[in-house]
């Protein structure tokens, strides 16, 4: 008898470790069984979002006929979005210039008639250098007149603001003076010093004015400014006193601090209003 209940006590406490051992293994399964049904709860929520934006994506609505009214109503993007393909297309297919030549500048090969007549006829460049003396003194008298006498600072803020930039920028990179380059004792700055070329304060000072001439609705002045400034360009071009770049820029760097002097000025006057208020 004693025999037997050992041995149903011995069969009982293996059932029961049995048991125990089901249990404990399925309790370890249960939460990957749950971690993985949440995964995949996940990854729908996840593709669910992700087509909801698409969905509501802008180019999802459009249609062929949009794309022929963008060419319509909006040629300049247009045009401009082919032209950044073509030099994309030019850009990785040119040849590098090496570094023992020159720069290639387009402009001096377009002047190049003008720059030869320029070296045969030394005192046809001096006058030209002269007149674009004058010029430049008409845009300094302009600049600082509707500053001093109309009391309006923006386009003296402006050319400040774009003369020490230039400033900077010049001496950051100092570009080397232009292979057959034409000085003159008449040109500004006076006495044939040395100057920043990048980037042409002369052009960057006509466009300050004429802006600003623009601005006040003095529409003929504004043109003559804007004519001087062309053919200030070319000079620069045949006298290779400027890169074509310098002048590029030129134009950019006067819009440019122009709009950052008025919103210099808007935040100063924001800025007094809310001090009085």
């Amino acid at each position: 008898m004693n025999g037997t209940a050992k041995t149903t006590s011995h069969l009982n406490g293996n059932n029961n470790h049995s048991t125990t051992t089901s249990e404990s293994n399925l309790i370890r399964k249960r939460p990957i069984t749950g971690t993985h049904h949440s995964g995949e709860n996940n990854n729908k929520i996840s593709m669910t979002v992700k087509k909801s934006i698409l969905s509501d994506a802008y180019f999802m609505s459009c249609s062929v006929k949009d794309g022929l009214d963008l060419f319509r109503y909006h040629p300049i993007p247009c045009i401009f979005g082919l032209a950044l393909l073509f030099f994309m297309g030019v850009e990785y297919t040119l040849f590098m210039i090496p570094s023992t030549s020159p720069p290639f500048d387009l402009g001096f090969v377009i002047t190049e008639p003008l720059h030869q007549m320029l070296i045969a006829q030394p005192l046809l460049n001096t006058i030209f250098a002269a007149l674009n003396t004058v010029f430049v003194l008409m845009q300094t008298t302009y600049i600082l007149w509707t500053w001093l006498v109309e009391g309006r600072p923006r386009s003296t803020i402006a050319t400040v603001f774009m003369f020490t930039c230039r400033g900077i920028l010049g001496y950051c990179t100092q570009l080397p003076l232009p292979q057959g380059f034409l000085g003159s004792g008449a040109d500004f700055p006076v006495g044939n010093v040395s100057f920043f070329l990048f980037f042409s304060g002369h052009v960057a000072g006509s466009v300050i004015a004429s802006i600003d001439m623009r601005r006040m609705k003095r529409w003929e002045m504004a043109w003559m400014f804007d004519t001087l400034n062309v053919l200030q360009v070319v000079r620069l071009l045949v006298t290779r006193g400027h890169y074509t770049i310098d002048l590029a820029v030129g134009v950019g760097a006067g819009m440019l601090f122009d709009s950052l002097a008025g919103k210099y000025e808007e935040s100063k006057i924001k800025k007094v209003a809310h001090n009085k208020g």
